[in-house]
């Protein structure tokens, strides 16, 4: 295939590649992938401004303290990074109810000396106590050597934490041996038990060590006692791992959740520039919350951390180093985020702007990437900023029952779905990885029924995977009256709210039964989705029955059409119906569920379903019609292409270069002329006869075009020769044979094209010339006005040829008559 050939096929192909490129984000069923962007603004409630959630709604509060080392083995550096680590604790904190305190401590030696140093006693973490935690936490940076001693006092540090958080008595609300609020201990050191100095344990230096160590067992004992659970942290090569291990093991070894790594267990980083990464994975675990890692760099820079659809509570912690970074924070949408207040159904309150930590607490965070962009004046932009997210999802249950009334020892199937506070329906099992979840039944006249239920696949569950979680159980025989079932979820970040669902013992065989399905379906604001309600009524009379939604996604604009359906005694009966979304409906999955009550019987329940309905955004015009438009651009491209490949293939095929003419008297051959690359114009090739007195005649180009004295020799589309002499018609021209040219004859042989780039050459004979002369050259010719002569005296390039009689086709040809 010709490279033109080639060329056209490749710009067919690469201009159906432009085109469908917008398209390439598509599913299989045609219908357009949703962008980063966009499915920040996909999430259901985000447009709708709630009011601020509860305090109670928040995550669960803790209350911790922040132990230091102190001790003369730190270098400055060290204990900066400490100081910095403990910040990051107390501004992250995502509950405005806990409490925290931060205590250094180091040994007591001489009189005057303290083994603990106190800088932020337990202070409520809301706003305000937020902004005292950012200052005092620097006070770990100044050692006063008056007032502590060089060596580590780990009984002290404990017992000192110990009291503080236990102050006020034991725990109010302690059931089963778990405290109401966790208390814990993160106790930061870079070495191992030292009071051989210390009188306090002795006045024999021998046995300060031996009874230092027994006084943190009574201490370790206290904290378990007192429900304070210990999560130890060391850092360097001289840690004391077996020492740290106890006292993980030694405190409170209750946890947040049931999940393993909820457990207080020590850990050992390697320096102190990991210590705040360990710090916040240890705080995470402690909590019941989840971390998540950002990027790292020196101002200016565009920081990201992304945080994802299952949060409902989170802090963005800036580690700064220094507090002239000044930071600005953009949420997913690409909207810069107030540092306090209500923005679009989110909380954000700022602390630690004027200290080395900052960190911005946000309720209802949009998910997705967040930005955090970090300015810093000249000479504060040699430090690494971090960020990191830290949060919980705190998640709401969507129960139905079926039966929705069950009897006493009847089976009942439990069929729980997910929500966040705001809304969002969660789907993706992926972020649900890891939970378990199980039920509770309590009610009159049996004890509390605990059972487990799955996302398995397995019986009585319909599908694996579907973030639904199914269980089975029977109610107690002796079950009379309400019935109160409360859900619980337990996995790394997540907690659930406990509200229960209420339901009644259902007493015989009910008079009315129904059945309930909802399709499931994508629909854009203002469309509908079909359901259909079987009854069945045993009883005499007429029943009504009410269809209702409950759980609805905040936002939703939802209907249902018939409001009420009449049960018909003796008769079943199948009612279709439609629920109507309405125009301004977010975009996203809607949550909740469809009902139908009996109005006759106290409206009990007879039946319940949940909505399967995913709200998208109407498509654009683009969207409507760019399979047309995508279907005729490429008709246009591929006529376009087929239009210059037979343009250039007939360009090709009259193209002259390399054909020679040869000038001859009675066959003796008098001068040839090669036609070079660009000269015929056209196909068109216009010369001359020269016949200077005294000298054999000679052949010459005519750059300028037609003139009295000028030959014309033509190349068809078809290939064909055709001459038209000076002043006479066109006559067919064969390669190799004579075509007479006034007292002479015209031999036209070879029109081979030349190679790209390449130069014909001139000489007697047929054939292409290779830059040498074949034959005897006459020299001394003198080149016709605007040409130039070569070393065979011939004339060379000139400007483009203009043939006044001739005018161009559609190609750009010249197919006039000569």
């Amino acid at each position: 295939m010709h490279w033109t050939e080639k060329g056209g096929l490749l710009l067919l192909a690469g201009a159906l590649v432009a085109l469908s490129g917008p398209f390439a984000a598509t599913t299989a069923s045609g219908a357009p992938r949703t962008t980063a962007a966009q499915a920040a603004y996909a999430q259901p409630a985000y447009a709708l401004p709630q009011a601020p959630a509860d305090p109670a709604d928040g995550p669960d509060p803790i209350d911790f303290a922040v132990v230091v080392d102190q001790s003369a083995s730190l270098a400055d550096k060290d204990l900066a990074r400490e100081t910095e680590a403990a910040a990051l604790l107390s501004q992250g904190e995502i509950s405005e109810r806990s409490r925290a305190a931060v205590i250094g401590f180091g040994s007591s030696e001489k009189p005057g000396q303290s083994p603990v140093r106190e800088v932020c006693p337990l202070t409520v973490a809301d706003a305000a106590g937020r902004e005292r935690l950012s200052d005092c936490v620097q006070q770990l940076n100044h050692r006063d050597r008056d007032r502590t001693g060089p060596g580590t006092d780990f009984p002290a540090a404990v017992r000192q934490a110990v009291t503080r958080l236990t102050e006020g008595g034991p725990a109010a609300g302690r059931r089963a041996g778990a405290p109401a609020v966790p208390k814990v201990v993160f106790l930061l050191t870079d070495g191992k038990l030292d009071v051989a100095d210390s009188p306090e344990y002795g006045t024999d230096r021998d046995s300060r060590q031996s009874n230092g160590a027994r006084r943190l067992t009574e201490e370790l004992a206290r904290a378990r006692a007192a429900g304070v659970q210990i999560w130890p942290l060391g850092f360097g090569g001289e840690i004391d791992r077996a020492a740290l291990t106890a006292m993980a093991e030694g405190g409170y070894r209750g946890a947040c959740s049931e999940i393993p790594g909820s457990v207080p267990r020590m850990r050992v980083v390697g320096t102190s520039a990991e210590i705040d990464k360990a710090l916040q994975e240890t705080f995470a675990a402690a909590r019941c919350a989840r971390i998540a890692h950002g990027t790292v760099g020196k101002p200016p820079a565009d920081l990201t951390v992304s945080i994802p659809p299952i949060a409902t509570d989170g802090s963005l912690t800036v580690a700064k180093h220094d507090p002239k970074v000044q930071v600005t924070y953009y949420d997913p949408a690409g909207r810069k985020v107030p540092v306090r207040g209500e923005f679009d159904g989110s909380s954000f309150e700022v602390s630690g702007q004027n200290g080395p930590v900052e960190a911005l607490r946000v309720k209802n965070p949009l998910p997705g990437r967040w930005r955090v962009h970090i300015e810093a004046p000249e000479g504060h932009r040699d430090r690494e900023v971090a960020v990191r997210a830290i949060w919980q999802g705190r998640l709401r249950s969507t129960v139905v029952l079926d039966p929705a009334s069950p009897r006493a020892g009847e089976q009942v199937k439990v069929e729980v779905r997910m929500q966040t506070r705001r809304g969002v329906v969660i789907t993706d099992p992926r972020q649900l990885a890891g939970i378990a979840v199980a039920a509770d039944l309590k009610g009159e006249g049996f004890r509390p029924v605990a059972f487990r239920l799955a996302d398995d696949g397995k019986a009585p569950d319909a599908t694996a995977g579907d973030a639904r979680f199914t269980g089975t159980l029977t109610v107690p025989d002796g079950a009379t009256g309400d019935l109160e079932l409360v859900t619980r979820m337990d996995a790394p970040g997540i907690t659930s709210d406990h509200r229960p669902l209420h339901a009644r013992v259902g007493e015989g065989v009910p008079l009315v039964a129904a059945g309930l399905a909802v399709e499931g379906v994508t629909v854009h604001p203002g469309g509908t989705v079909r359901g259909t309600l079987d009854v069945t009524n045993n009883d005499t009379a007429p029943h009504t029955l009410r269809l209702a939604l409950a759980d609805q996604t905040p936002g939703a604009e939802l209907t249902v059409t018939p409001a009420t359906v009449t049960a018909q005694p003796n008769r079943a009966t199948r009612v279709p119906f439609t629920i109507s979304v309405g125009k301004g409906t977010p975009p996203g999955e809607l949550g909740g569920q469809v009902s139908v009550v009996d109005t006759g019987d106290g409206d009990r329940v007879l039946r319940g379903a949940f909505l399967a309905v995913r709200v998208v955004a109407p498509p654009t015009w683009w969207e409507r019609w760019w399979k047309a438009v995508l279907a005729g651009a490429a008709v246009l491209v591929l006529a376009a292409a087929v239009l210059g490949i037979r343009l250039a293939a007939r360009r090709r095929r009259r193209d002259m270069t390399g054909v020679t003419l040869e000038l001859c008297q009675e066959g003796r051959p008098l001068d040839s002329l090669t036609v070079r690359r660009g000269q015929s114009r056209g196909g068109a090739f216009v010369f001359a006869v020269d016949e200077p007195y005294g000298a054999p005649p000679t052949l010459r180009r005519l750059p300028g075009g037609g003139s009295s004295t000028a030959h014309v020799l033509r190349r068809t589309g078809a290939g064909e020769l055709l001459l038209r002499p000076r002043g006479g018609g066109q006559v067919p021209v064969r390669p190799g044979e004579p075509t007479g040219l006034g007292d002479h004859e015209l031999v036209v042989r070879g029109g081979r094209p030349a190679p790209p780039g390449g130069r014909g050459s001139r000489g007697s004979g047929g054939g292409l010339w290779s830059g040498k002369t074949g034959g005897s050259r006459r020299t001394g010719s003198t080149a016709a006005p605007g040409g130039r002569t070569d070393s065979g005296g011939r004339t060379g390039d000139a400007a483009p040829d203009v043939f006044p009689d001739a005018a161009p086709d559609a190609g750009g040809d010249y197919d006039g008559n000569f």
